[in-house]
């Protein structure tokens, strides 16, 4: 087998050019598990799916199982799904309350706050050798909860949260906060996870803001499965009103967002149900006078390096792109409504989520299908000599828009070749300075 290049060799963003082995290579796929999911903030779940002390749900980070869940006082804790005796899992449900944890394979059982409890035989065997306290259960070193949802990072120096996400926050706010401009107030309302034989970085590029693809959503928009689906529309057509824009930002985060006219109106959304279109029109009145001119921006899709994509309007949710392997992934998409709406419109909304996205989504099956023969595609010798394209809309962007970020008003190549940018300085060992996008200050003396 051949070595690949260095990572600086494959990907090229003056001549806007990336190899294809940084898809389907096993050596790259190693380095992105050691240097990259081992460092980037990554996204766990959601308060929603541990409201009481003593819940768990077990999530994933990169390749590993790790435990979400809240202690007897109520703390949320992130856990390697690991038993430190012989390495079983010591939580094989995927969700429930518990009081203890315990191994499988030789009981040794730990607490919600991850301390080692019991040992079988503990005086018989252990006694005056095995100290409980050095053996808990290893817990991430670094944990964020914001607006509800649950972020973690395995190196002790990662920056706070809040500066990793930088400008990335004005449009991650606009999925997390309730429709009507409060802040935070939604809740998971139920998770779709499937495995697909596609490289995960397809999945997160999806989310950058790569509307060039939409012809392979034709059908779909000819069916009509939007909101108001007797006008033949795939989602609402509010968007249609505004001005996109393409952002990317230092630390790898891209998305697609719209910036509305000043004098945007209510559209009627699920009109076919009364009492859920009277929601969302309050909501948007309420938005308004709310957040003023920020009610303005409404986001579209997004991608949080390195893994957590979103849908920011309808449907409205988290997407994990979870590596399996260089040419296998497991999505988890989690639905999001606001906690306190409606029972009815949490139906509705339910009902249209399952319909436009998710494994069984009529949306996503166009996206799986584009992603899994890419990557096969991929594989073969002579398609690993030729590289992809990057070259759409070079330099078409701009950093003094009122919207933070390098910013582009046409459809761009721009949030992918930063991402990539960002990736490389993951696998090249960068400092948090230059993965956040900061001139390292030098002393007189370097």
């Amino acid at each position: 087998m051949t070595t690949p290049l260095p990572i600086d060799q494959m990907i090229d963003l003056r001549r806007g050019t990336i190899s294809r082995e940084i898809f389907v290579s096993p050596e790259f796929y190693r380095e992105e598990l050691d240097r990259l999911f081992t460092r980037a903030w990554l996204f766990v779940g959601h308060e929603s799916l541990i409201p009481k002390p003593g819940d768990f749900y077990v999530s994933r980070m990169g390749e590993e199982s790790v435990i979400l869940c809240r202690d007897a006082q109520g703390a949320v804790h992130v856990f390697l799904n690991s038993c430190r005796h012989r390495g079983m899992k010591v939580c094989r449900y995927e969700q429930g309350n518990t009081s203890l944890f315990v191994c499988p394979y030789h009981s040794w059982s730990y607490t919600t706050d991850g301390k080692l409890q019991g040992v079988p035989l503990y005086r018989a065997l252990y006694d005056g050798t095995l100290n409980r306290e050095e053996w808990s259960l290893i817990e991430v070193p670094k944990l964020a909860l914001y607006k509800g949802t649950v972020w973690a990072s395995w190196d002790p120096a990662a920056p706070d949260f809040l500066d990793y996400l930088g400008g990335a926050i004005d449009h991650l706010d606009q999925v997390l906060d309730c429709r009507d401009g409060r802040p935070g107030g939604s809740e998971v309302i139920g998770v779709h996870k499937w495995v697909f034989p596609s490289n995960w970085k397809f999945a997160a590029e999806n989310f950058l803001g790569d509307t060039y693809h939409n012809p392979s959503h034709r059908s779909v928009d000819m069916i009509g499965i939007g909101p108001n689906a007797q006008r033949g529309l795939r989602r609402d057509n509010e968007y249609n009103k505004g001005q996109h824009a393409w952002v990317g930002h230092p630390a790898g985060h891209g998305m697609h967002s719209v910036l509305m006219p000043p004098t945007m109106e209510y559209e009627p959304s699920y009109a076919q149900y009364p009492a859920v279109d009277e929601y969302f029109r309050h909501c948007f009145y309420e938005r308004k006078r709310r957040l003023g001119e920020k009610a303005r921006l409404l986001p579209f899709t997004g991608n949080i390096f390195p893994n957590a994509s979103y849908h920011g309007r309808q449907p409205r949710g988290i997407c994990v792109w979870h590596p399996h392997s260089p040419t296998e992934t497991e999505g988890w998409r989690f639905f999001l409504v606001d906690a306190d709406a409606p029972a009815e419109v949490k139906d509705v909304l339910r009902r249209f989520y399952m319909r436009y996205s998710g494994p069984a989504g009529m949306t996503e099956q166009d996206d799986m299908e584009n992603w899994l023969y890419a990557t096969a595609a991929s594989k073969g010798t002579i398609a690993r000599r030729h590289p992809f394209n990057y070259q759409m809309s070079m330099g078409a962007y701009r950093t003094d828009d009122p919207i933070r970020g390098d910013v582009s008003l046409q459809i761009t190549e721009q949030t992918p070749r930063n991402y990539y940018r960002v990736y490389a300085s993951y696998l090249n060992g960068a400092p948090w300075s230059e993965l956040l996008g900061r001139p390292q200050v030098r002393t007189a003396a370097e």
